[in-house]
């Protein structure tokens, strides 16, 4: 009996993947390598036992170490976002439709440091910040500029917003509504995963108990409203930039995960119908097999942990879905050139492990902004992996070797001790609380560094094979005239206050402290305060009246709030 004669892949093959080519047809009707010889759209073993059924399956079917769908890049290529976001709404606008003309399929938006811990671009610690790592937004005026002439009923948006997520999701739908343009069919995906930002980036507003609560709700409001916007995207990305290992970086965004999971399930809602709009963002870093081994378990794992710890039922509840963006890390201002190299490896890292997103890095992000060239050849280096590699061609390429499963075997198990060890805790939550995964990312950070340091870890052109040569002088792309950008931001937001209807703004900022302080809905108030243009920073300071600050040198002294 031949692998395709067996029952077991006669019923995948009748059940799972005529469903998906009826969907989704592949892409041609033959699949040939350069040279014409024909490419199978799936590798098998010669013999499938129920170790290999347990462990590897197929894609599409539980538990997904090949895949989350059974043609994967055959029928649809990986979304190929590009990260983006400076100075003004209305710059930011131009980028986005740069990007978009050069074929981008999805939106990334960066906000500015104020935005993103729930400042208005005239606090008094917004100074010198504004427009400078993201794009300013203060109120929905600036959404609508930001997606002007942008389509949201055509385009895929993610938006890396954290503490203040709530709010700007919600001006994102509103700025949809005002488009014409139902809930229903805007698509994308916001972070909302404040938990890593107490471990990993500082972006925090609120202590982690109330920020955990904000956070389920919005999971349980996007189930409701938004069905096929992912209501969050739970990340390792940061965890790993901050210096953890490539298991502890899907450990701890599981075990965040299940916090999120368990928070959102309190809302009414059954794990079926919140789990498809999770999805996860992860590392795409230099050591390849460990990377591709990492996300193939990555998706046994979750898998596992939705059928047997939540009881999903449905297959769509237990996959995986994730976002790569190659590592930021690993980028050097030395020899900048080599950037690229290393970021077209980890481009195919991410595609060979299976990714439904990425965004490649430009070379010079280890010394600015990118700039539009640099941005472009990224986007480039995407395009030549899925239109000249052929990797794309077969589902899980590396899918059988002994090495690869051996590897993703071992990185399983790895991840679970992990997770065991956070769970003795007490979970997330009271691990964090406790700076306890805080404390391992530092050992784990301070090891790989030593390593560099010593020379046991070799970083081309920074510790070895060094260039005589002058450094390189590369443009740089900066925000235009930062005290500019400000002044400008500044007036627009006085003149937004000055006619707005200042009535409704205290009215609805009002209700959402006494919802707040009740602990009722919050998602409708953010919503009305948002369509009568009350600003980010007065929400978020709404909220920081009832919930208070997060103080990071007193993690736990924070009581919990109802």
């Amino acid at each position: 009996m031949t692998p395709a004669d067996h029952p077991s892949y006669r019923e995948w093959e009748d059940q799972v993947l005529s469903r998906s080519l009826a969907k989704i047809p592949e892409q041609k009707a033959e699949f040939k390598t350069a040279s014409g010889l024909p490419v199978p759209r799936l590798g098998l073993p010669a013999a499938m036992d129920d170790s290999y059924l347990g462990k590897l399956g197929f894609p599409g079917a539980f538990p997904f170490t090949r895949g989350v769908q059974p043609t994967m890049y055959r029928s649809r290529h990986w979304t190929m976002r590009q990260y983006a976001g400076f100075g003004t709404a209305a710059e930011s606008n131009e980028r986005f439709r740069n990007l978009l003309s050069q074929g981008v399929t999805g939106l990334s938006v960066a906000f500015d440091l104020p935005t993103q811990i729930g400042l208005d671009s005239d606090h008094l610690l917004s100074r010198g910040e504004v427009g400078k790592v993201g794009v300013a937004i203060d109120s929905l005026a600036d959404m609508e500029t930001l997606f002007a002439g942008i389509s949201l009923g055509q385009v895929s948006t993610s938006m890396t917003i954290n503490a203040p997520a709530a709010v700007l999701l919600a001006m994102y739908a509103v700025v949809a509504e005002k488009q014409g343009v139902p809930w229903e069919q805007i698509r994308g995906t916001v972070q909302n995963d404040v938990l890593k930002e107490y471990v990993a980036r500082g972006t925090y507003i609120f202590p982690p108990r109330p920020s955990l609560a904000l956070a389920g709700e919005l999971i349980a409001w996007c189930s409701r409203e938004l069905p096929r916007f992912n209501a969050i995207s739970i990340s390792g990305y940061h965890i790993r930039e901050a210096g953890s290992t490539a298991p502890q970086e899907v450990a701890f965004t599981f075990a965040n995960a299940i916090s999120y999971l368990e928070t959102a399930l309190g809302h009414g809602l059954t794990v079926d119908e919140i789990a498809p709009g999770l999805s996860f963002f992860f590392n795409a870093a230099s050591d390849l097999f460990e990377e591709i081994a990492k996300y193939r378990a990555a998706r046994r794992v979750w898998a596992r942990i939705m059928r047997d710890r939540f009881g999903a039922r449905k297959p769509g509840s237990m996959m995986l879905r994730f976002h790569a963006q190659t590592a930021g890390h690993t980028l050097t201002a030395q020899q900048v050139d080599n950037n690229v190299a290393r970021v077209t490896l980890q481009t195919l890292a991410a595609v060979l492990g299976g990714a439904q997103s990425i965004h490649a890095n430009a070379k010079d992000e280890a010394l600015s902004l990118p700039t539009m060239e640099n941005a472009e050849t990224a986007l480039r280096i995407q395009q030549v992996v899925a239109y000249e590699t052929g990797v794309t061609s077969t589902v899980d390429p590396l899918g059988g070797s002994h090495y690869i499963e051996a590897l993703t075997d071992d990185m399983e198990s790895a991840i679970m001790e992990i997770m065991k060890q956070v769970q003795q805790a007490g979970g997330a939550l009271a691990a964090i609380e406790s700076n306890l995964i805080q404390r391992w990312i530092e050992e784990s950070a301070y090891v790989q560094q030593h390593a560099v340091e010593t020379g046991e870890r070799i970083i081309v052109g920074v510790n070895r094979f060094q260039s005589a040569r002058a450094s390189e002088s590369l443009p740089e792309s900066r925000v235009n005239a930062p005290s500019a950008v400000a002044a400008g931001q500044l007036a627009k937001l006085a003149a937004l206050r000055s006619g707005r209807d200042q009535g409704a703004v205290v009215r609805n900022l009002d209700a959402l402290g006494v919802a707040a302080q009740n602990g009722g809905a919050l998602m409708p108030h953010i919503l009305s305060a948002v369509r009568c243009y009350a600003t980010v920073g007065e929400i978020c300071g709404k909220l920081r009246g009832c919930f208070g600050e997060y103080d990071p040198s007193r993690p736990s002294a924070t009581p919990p709030v109802s």
